[in-house]
């Protein structure tokens, strides 16, 4: 199941809006056959592990990461497909919470004959695939905030200057971040300070650079800016309020931008509760938030932030710097987000602290 596991994450990031699925088919003791959700989630992991076991996935055990589909849609149900194939025994991590699915695939294996087992390393599949559940169950999106900040929390200097208080080492984890996500996220001042191309540039990973998007009520993104130029060769998303100039949004339109029209939160600016609802209903399980201030700040006010990765430098800045977050509202300590540390490591002389919402 480890194995499968491992297979399940290459998927992160390029198979939305399915799960990303891994499979593998043990007959007589060696793996016959190994596979996981496709880009684009299909074909699925199951499929994939049959197609390569061939006839001898006839009486096999499967150890699958994800209950197996039950419901007909581009493909044919994958419970259906193991029992053609003749196995005998499945071991699923997780069931899965689509309600097209949520038991009848374990139903239909078990009408079968099919030893079928369910449970095991639950919680880390269930981890892998916690932005399709959040969507299936709170229609939006996981939503990671991404932070590189000095110790003392600071992201730029008091005139802007940010590149570079990470190293490489810092860096190249967070391409490989922005692979294993479906979309990564701006507001419109770090679009507008820094003009990036929010790209995932790791030797070969190119091709999985995640959908861009950028939260701009007020349509300040300059049409010039790299992320409208290059619009047609990587899907860019505008998100802005309801009612802006209709001329304007033809011409990000016309330059392969989709512009999302959400409605305002309480207090004018945009609701970020309607952006990754509208991100959800597009298919999306998973959003990396790379900044800035106030998009971190909205965030943490919405409580919509998930999933917490924060790169921290070997250095301080002082009251100098640009915090990592804007003021929003916290008059007491009760109201501070609270996290949970899952994970710690070094990246070069940087640290990568990884955190979970309480």
């Amino acid at each position: 199941m480890r194995a499968a596991l491992a297979l399940a994450r290459r998927g992160l990031g390029s198979v939305w809006p399915n799960p990303a699925v891994g499979c593998i088919i043990v007959a007589d003791g060696r793996v016959v056959g190994r596979g996981s959700t496709q880009p684009g989630g299909r074909p699925h992991a199951e499929t994939e592990a049959l197609a390569m076991a061939g006839q001898a996935a006839r009486g096999a055990t499967v150890y699958v990461t994800l209950e197996p589909c039950a419901h007909h849609g581009k493909t044919p149900p994958c419970a259906e497909a193991l029992l053609k194939a003749g196995v005998t025994r499945v071991v699923v991590a997780t069931g899965d919470p689509d309600p097209r699915v949520s038991g009848r695939g374990l139903d239909i294996l078990r009408g079968k004959g099919v030893a079928v087992e369910t449970g095991l390393l639950e919680a880390e599949a269930a981890e892998v695939n916690a932005g399709f559940f959040m969507r299936i169950r709170d229609g939006r999106p996981l939503v990671t905030l991404k932070l590189a900040s000095t110790l003392d929390g600071r992201i730029a200097t008091h005139a802007g200057e940010s590149r570079w208080i990470t190293g490489d080492a810092a860096r190249s984890a967070g391409h490989l971040l922005r692979a294993e996500h479906d979309v990564i996220m701006v507001g419109s001042g770090t679009a507008l300070a820094d003009d990036p191309e929010l790209t995932c540039r790791l030797p070969g990973l190119a091709e999985h650079s995640p959908l861009r998007a950028v939260v701009d009520g007020r349509l300040r993104l300059p049409l010039t800016s790299r992320l409208v130029a290059g619009a047609s060769d990587n899907p860019t998303w505008l998100v802005t309020l309801e009612g802006g100039d209709a001329r304007r949004i033809e011409a990000y339109e016309e330059a392969g931008v989709e512009v999302l029209e959400v409605p305002a939160g309480p207090e004018g600016s945009i609701d970020l509760h309607a952006a990754l609802e509208a991100f959800a209903e597009r298919g999306v399980t998973r959003v990396l938030a790379e900044g800035g201030a106030h998009l971190a700040a909205a965030l943490f006010r919405a409580d919509l932030v998930d999933r917490l990765v924060w790169f921290r430098a070997p250095t301080v800045m002082g009251g100098d710097g640009l915090p990592a977050a804007v003021a929003f509202g916290v008059d007491h300590l009760s109201q501070t987000p609270r996290f949970l540390r899952v994970d710690t490591m070094t990246t070069g002389g940087d640290m990568m602290e990884v955190y979970k919402r309480v």
